[in-house]
């Protein structure tokens, strides 16, 4: 990195201004687009945001290699909105999530994949921004639980959730602080019966162990937290392994069919992903920014990278007619709010 320098940012939407020959058949100037970050390389693990020197988010310009056309990951998003097709990636990941999630089909052992249709489902951690995405995901994707419980140990974040997620005519929601969720509270929320399909959103030993517990017959745990821990390890129950066909999966990362279903959903206004964003800046703060991620805290940050603007979380807007706008979106980022951002906000310096 010292000696070749790449340009980090993963999640990004531009505009695509110039086309070289070999791609003009598909791609033209004025289109806009999103990255699928995974390119699956044959022979090397490179993505944009991590590995290029030319592409990535955190830039007013980028040349995009021919490793991301001709692995089918340059696409076409027509949303209105620039930071809604920046938050196509983390979406995908919840749909690939939801997809690697499998059941057998009775009197065989042939899968089922995809969460169990009006099935009971459980979050663990489930309302930071990846929570929050796989919690509209559930209520507003193709298929749909009877039941959703959340669980996390934030207070204030679960009242954001229950708040902007309250339950659908086809799905009943319960959000619980994780001091309250203990087995036979949980257990008790699904009937007695356990969950068909468990995320667990926390690198934590105990609630991989108590998600194990709370398997139903035929249940499938998701594993979707990264840890850091290449040693991580939870004790689970074998014995329902073997006689109760339980399942365990992990995901990291959604497809490039997860990314197009992820910007169907948001042109469609399926999934409302502004709901995940609390700051915003510009490209000069960004370096900063992801250097101390952990102590920002909130959601998801939009980059605006052509403006100059600092950290601002969206509840500590000073401009008067942005907060008036976010004030009538219920103090949520929108289409209006970035318009008024690309109009009026200081431009970023080229030199």
């Amino acid at each position: 990195m010292a000696t070749n320098p790449i340009i980090i940012g993963h999640e990004f939407c531009g505009d695509i201004l110039a086309v070289g020959k070999k791609w003009q058949h598909k791609f033209q100037p004025g289109q806009r687009y999103v990255i699928q970050a995974n390119l699956k390389l044959p022979d090397r693990p490179d993505c944009p945001g991590y590995s290029f020197p030319w592409v990535g988010g955190e830039a007013t310009h980028v040349v995009i290699p021919n490793e991301v056309m001709e692995q089918d990951c340059l696409l076409a998003y027509d949303g209105e909105t620039y930071f809604e097709g920046s938050l196509v990636e983390p979406l995908s990941c919840v749909i690939g999530a939801f997809n690697a999630n499998y059941h057998l089909q009775e009197g065989s052992y042939n899968h089922t994949m995809g969460i169990r249709p009006q099935g009971r489902t459980l979050i663990l951690g489930g309302t930071g921004p990846m929570g929050l995405l796989a919690i509209d995901y559930a209520l507003h994707g193709p298929v749909n639980p009877s039941l959703l419980v959340i669980t996390d140990t934030d207070n204030d974040k679960l009242s954001y959730a229950r708040k902007h997620y309250p339950s659908e005519p086809q799905t009943l929601i319960h959000y619980l602080n994780a001091t309250d969720a203990a087995f036979d509270t949980l257990m008790a929320l699904s009937g007695g019966h356990g969950f068909d399909d468990i995320f667990v959103f926390v690198p934590n030993e105990g609630l991989v162990t108590l998600a194990s517990s709370l398997l139903a017959t035929d249940g499938c745990l998701n594993f979707f937290a990264g840890p850091q821990d290449k040693h991580f390890s939870a004790p689970i129950n074998f014995y329902d392994v073997h006689y109760a066909f339980t399942h365990y999966v992990g995901t990291s990362g959604g497809n490039t069919d997860d990314m197009r279903a992820a910007v169907k959903l948001i042109e469609e206004k399926k999934v409302q992903a502004a709901k995940v964003v609390t700051h915003i800046l510009g490209l000069n703060a960004a370096g900063e920014t992801t250097l101390e991620l952990p102590a920002v805290g909130g959601g998801k940050k939009l980059v605006y990278t052509g403006k100059y603007l600092p950290l601002t979380s969206l509840t500590q807007i000073q401009d008067q007619a942005l907060a008036a706008i976010l004030a009538r979106h219920q103090g949520i980022w929108s289409g209006e709010a970035e318009q008024y951002l690309l109009t009026h906000a200081e431009a970023i310096s080229h030199d």
